[in-house]
């Protein structure tokens, strides 16, 4: 519990709502316009994948880290964290807190988290604002409950106080406006941010009713009372590359112990095992390649044995579950499913979440067919999907010696052993700054051409 002037029973009941559910589009669109004049691309394809929310601090997703950090500082009756629909399930495996589906804006996913929330307060933040001082959190709450305690220099009564349906952090500016043509008095101009502190009841019905980027937005054009506090410099956002030079320069001084910024990368090992029997009227694919004048697999998607044991061994890796989870047979989305589909599907999860491949070891044990003529162009197929080198993907072909299932030709196993490795944000950093500067020496060296004085290449 921090200490604070605000003492127990000035503490209203809030729960707190992350919002974590976008889908990154400027800050991967900034990443990739680097990308364009790049020629390294496993470094770009592996940066350019990771949404925001999932840039790592340590070994912990922003998201996780930002929900960590403001439940250290309150006790909050109650975290929701609103992720992106294909997210929720993972999320949920990595942390105790309740996640709840995104909707298709940041109104609707508002929406969709407010459901589960019964406090008469809700705090409302987006996890791209990842610094969070201490003394914001309470001084939106003392704007409420405790008068004595509130340090913000606009007078507020205790009527007001009352009345009040939603409190903001506020910045001013300090450039000159020019908006349509005309000249603004900057003294007039609030920059909005967030964590925003509203009533829930308030809030809930404001949002049938009202549209709006942000709460306070939505219940003022309710009719309801907005307060504005003093914001701070440091609730600056996440929105394009650039930004994650902040994000690493604040994350590197926490103060938490058990958020300890590391620069050391984290390798993280999963295996997986697949067993099919064989179906005489199917064709056999096997690591996305067809196998002439051999039986295919009994099984609910095209049985690629393969790489079903290489999703899972992804899957291991991650914490993610296994592939029965992701692609259940009781889904008929999923019936005579081509497996390169499902795999590239989970690799491309696997990469926005933050994780690039170290290896794939794999083992196929059959007796028949006989494989030596295709594990290389099977290797080749995975590192494909992959976008991985060649030299990262290893297969192995063995028989039982005629023994068991496997020896009496019934069917075929495979065990896959991956590792992952997360790419930590330190490798983010260097790797705009230095697509950065290639950038602004291309743009230097083709801009000179309009230059009076151009003369040509030398």
């Amino acid at each position: 519990m921090p200490t604070n002037s605000a003492t127990q029973d000035c503490m209203p009941n809030i729960t707190l709502i992350l919002m974590a559910a976008g889908e990154s589009r400027r800050f991967s669109q900034s990443f990739a316009h680097l990308g364009d004049l790049a020629s390294e691309s496993t470094a770009h394809n592996a940066c350019v994948m990771i949404k925001k929310q999932w840039l790592r601090i340590g070994n912990k997703p922003l998201w996780l880290f930002v929900a960590d950090t403001l439940n250290a500082m309150y006790p909050f009756v109650q975290i929701c964290i609103a992720g992106a629909p294909d997210e929720v399930v993972y999320m949920q495996k990595l942390c105790t807190y309740t996640i709840t589906e995104g909707g298709s804006s940041r109104q609707e996913s508002v929406k969709k988290a407010l459901e589960k929330v019964q406090s008469e307060w809700v705090l409302i933040h987006d996890v791209a604002r990842f610094c969070v001082p201490e003394s914001i959190i309470y001084a939106l709450i003392n704007t409420l409950k405790c008068p004595e305690s509130n340090t913000n220099p606009n007078t507020i009564t205790t009527q007001d106080r009352i009345t009040i349906d939603c409190v903001v952090p506020t910045l001013g500016v300090c450039d000159t406006i020019l908006y349509n043509g005309e000249y603004i008095d900057r003294e007039k101009i609030l920059r909005i941010q967030t964590p925003q502190l509203s009533r829930t009841a308030v809030l809930q019905k404001a949002l049938d009713s009202q549209e709006g980027s942000d709460e306070s937005s939505i219940i003022k054009a309710f009719g309801g009372k907005v307060v504005y506090i003093q914001g701070d410099e440091r609730l600056e956002k996440i929105t394009f590359a650039k930004d994650i030079q902040n994000l690493e320069f604040n994350t590197s001084f926490s103060t938490h112990s058990d958020m300890h910024y590391s620069y050391e990368p984290n390798l993280f090992i999963g295996n997986g095992l697949d067993v099919h029997g064989f179906d005489e009227n199917k064709v056999m694919k096997l690591g996305g390649i067809t196998i002439s004048n051999t039986p295919g697999f009994k099984a609910h998607s095209d049985g690629d044995v393969a790489l079903h044991s290489l999703i899972d061994a992804i899957l291991g890796a991650m914490g993610g579950g296994d592939i029965g989870e992701w692609f259940p047979d009781s889904d008929i989305r999923f019936k005579e499913a081509d497996s390169s589909e499902l795999l590239a599907f989970v690799w491309h999860f696997a990469r926005s979440v933050g994780f690039t491949l170290h290896n794939v070891d794999m083992t196929i044990i059959a007796q028949r067919p006989k494989l030596s003529s295709y594990k290389q162009t099977i290797r080749a197929n995975i590192a494909r999907i992959l976008n991985a080198p060649l030299s990262h993907i290893n297969i192995k072909a063995t028989t039982t010696e005629n023994l068991g299932f496997i020896g009496r030709s019934e069917g075929v196993c495979v065990m896959c052993s991956v590792t992952l490795r997360l790419i930590t944000l330190s490798e983010v950093v260097m790797y705009f700054s230095h697509m950065r500067a290639k950038s602004s020496t291309y743009t230097s060296k083709h801009l000179c051409r309009f230059s009076p004085h151009y003369k040509g290449d030398q």
